[in-house]
């Protein structure tokens, strides 16, 4: 598994995306606004893993199996995988109290054997139910759960969900380049920038 990194002046080491340590050591005058509304949160969370479903409806079981090009040992369908899974281990901190590499390192093993569409879609529902009843719960104790996140650092279940709505909205957007650029596909009903207004992600998607 690669790891973002930011070395700073060459002492200080920054493992992952941990927004509370990179803001004051970049000197950003930046702020990041990471509660979310809960209803805003379901919203989007809804939009952009419908938006990953139809689009895995709509590719062959070949495509699927492509392989990316900036990074080679994954193919299209792990590219969808991970824009699913890891809202689920968002989601699944409340409980388990951690996003970490093993968390990760355990998801893929358990969804190994995801590889059809059908299979991939199914999924992908019922992450999205899960996440939107839950953020729809009002349970503000398993909302404000610290917990330790890979992507995030210390931060409450509903800031991690947050995080990784941004992190997975990105990979989307990521995807839907593949499908046009690589495979000539045109999308019959993407995710629009309306749907995804509001979530922020880096302008750049490489």
């Amino acid at each position: 598994m690669s790891l973002p990194v930011t070395i700073i002046d060459e002492t200080e080491v920054i493992i992952g995306f941990y927004p509370k340590k990179l803001i004051p050591a970049l000197k950003l005058t930046t702020q990041v606004d990471l509660s979310g509304k809960t209803s805003w949160l379901a919203a989007k969370y809804e939009m952009m893993l419908g938006a990953t479903r139809r689009a895995i409806g709509q590719l062959s079981e070949a495509q699927l199996q492509q392989h990316l090009p900036w990074r080679e040992h994954w193919t299209l369908r792990d590219l969808f995988m991970h824009i699913m899974s890891f809202p689920e281990l968002a989601w699944l901190s409340h409980q388990c109290g951690s996003m970490s590499t093993d968390d990760m390192r355990a998801s893929d093993a358990r969804l190994r054997g995801v590889q059809t569409a059908d299979a991939m879609a199914a999924y992908g529902d019922g992450v999205c139910t899960h996440i939107v009843e839950f953020v729809q719960s009002n349970n503000t104790e398993a909302f404000d759960r610290v917990v330790p996140a890979h992507y995030g650092g210390e931060v409450t279940v509903i800031e991690l969900l947050t995080l990784i709505l941004s992190h997975s909205t990105h990979h989307l957007k990521q995807a839907y380049w593949f499908i046009d650029h690589e495979l000539g596909v045109t999308l019959p009903d993407p995710a629009t920038a309306e749907d995804l207004e509001g979530i922020a992600t880096p302008t750049a998607l490489f």
